[in-house]
């Protein structure tokens, strides 16, 4: 497979070694599963990044080279490296601040067997007992005609460009956001849009998604109170509750002051929907799903996956009910267009900057209020 970035693969690799890049971009698993997972280099900010598995090797190769291992020493009598060493090093990486420990104990191992299934190697080893880590210098290590070649700088430098285009595609769409105040709104409009489609960044979607839904519910009204003559109105107001796409085991936003919970997902798989109602001990909970399915077909979906995973109907029945509402992209379109005839598209536009930065870790001194109010 080659792609945008593979060009820059082939020549970081030729300038490390020359006439045998070709034959190490082709033989090296290591270098093609970069390749694999580099791909959305130059699609812009709307593709999703591949930064956790990345992470996890680059902490690995990253801790490798610092101690010399690739020049020289026994690697097989290094202790490891410390894993809140190496997860604190993640988190220093640009777009790595939310970042779990799952990569680095078993998904990028899980990812690298699906597209190596023959291998017999795996990048990442670890020892659970002493949380120790290395990478497997066997993934480093390759013979090109009698040549012992060894790719740990070559496998830092690509994931350094790699960084670099996917910081370079995010900030041109912070700016272009900025800017877009200055274009006709038909265009604003069918740009925030196309943000809410299904092949957008998971992380954009429930950006997007949540700017969008503050501004719906932003004018509509309740009246409540725990004294019939002490009633009082009261504005929706949804909140953001945590990070973006996390895997932090929260909810991802709360309105108040009726106390509904909504959960952004990509996926239509029963265990992720019951585990969230399960946490929060099914309470109802809406689901806004990046997913074009209609609402009936994406209900009968888990439905159908809730029969097969129990066999009895009350306790399907009993979860279905914690469904309160299914927001799919149609339909936050259709919200989305009602909040700009309020005039709230300026408003969706500023949110949709803020949450960007704070996001990814930007400077967090964009002014909303100013951005709104003043002159297109």
């Amino acid at each position: 497979m080659e792609h945008e970035f593979t060009k820059k693969i082939k020549e970081v690799l030729s300038k490390h070694f020359g006439k045998h890049s070709e034959a190490i971009f082709s033989k090296s698993e290591i270098i093609q599963y970069l390749n694999i997972k580099t791909k959305s280099a130059s699609k812009g900010s709307k593709s999703r990044g591949s930064f956790a598995n990345l992470y996890a090797i680059y902490v690995l190769v990253e801790d490798y080279i610092l101690k010399k291992f690739h020049k020289q020493g026994n690697y097989s009598k290094y202790k490891g490296a410390i894993f809140t060493n190496l997860f604190k090093r993640q988190r220093q990486l640009p777009f790595g601040q939310k970042l779990q420990n799952h990569a680095l104990n078993h998904r990028m191992n899980e990812e690298f067997r699906k597209y190596f299934p023959l291998s017999q190697n795996i990048p990442i080893l670890r020892n659970p007992e002493t949380n120790r880590y290395w990478i497997n210098q066997n993934t480093l290590k390759i013979q090109i005609n009698g040549n012992n070649i060894n790719l740990a700088e070559a496998v830092i430098e690509i994931i350094d460009a790699y960084i670099v285009a996917k910081k370079a595609a995010f900030e041109k769409f912070i700016q272009f956001c900025e800017n877009a105040k200055k274009l006709p709104k038909k265009k604003v409009v069918d740009i925030v849009a196309s943000l809410i489609e299904p092949t957008v960044d998971a992380r954009i979607f429930e950006i997007v998604s949540y700017s969008v839904l503050k501004y719906y519910y932003h004018d509509q009204v309740i009246y409540w109170g725990y004294e019939i003559d002490k009633i009082i109105k009261d504005s929706l107001k949804l909140y953001k509750t945590g990070r973006t796409n996390a895997n932090d085991g929260g909810i991802d936003f709360v309105m108040k002051p009726l106390g509904r919970f909504f959960q952004v997902t990509e996926t239509v798989d029963v265990h992720k929907y019951f585990l969230d109602i399960d946490k929060i001990e099914k309470y109802p909970i809406t689901f806004v799903i990046k997913s074009l399915d209609s609402v009936n077909i994406i209900r009968n979906k888990i439905k159908k996956q809730a029969k097969n995973l129990y066999s009895i109907n009350a306790i399907v029945e009993r979860y279905m009910k914690c469904i309160e509402e299914i927001i799919n992209v149609k339909i936050l379109i259709k919200r989305f267009t009602e909040a700009v005839k309020q005039g709230y598209l300026k408003n969706i536009l500023a949110e949709i900057i803020k949450q960007s930065k704070i996001e990814f870790s930007y400077s967090d001194d964009f002014d909303v209020e100013e951005y709104v109010n003043s002159e297109d």
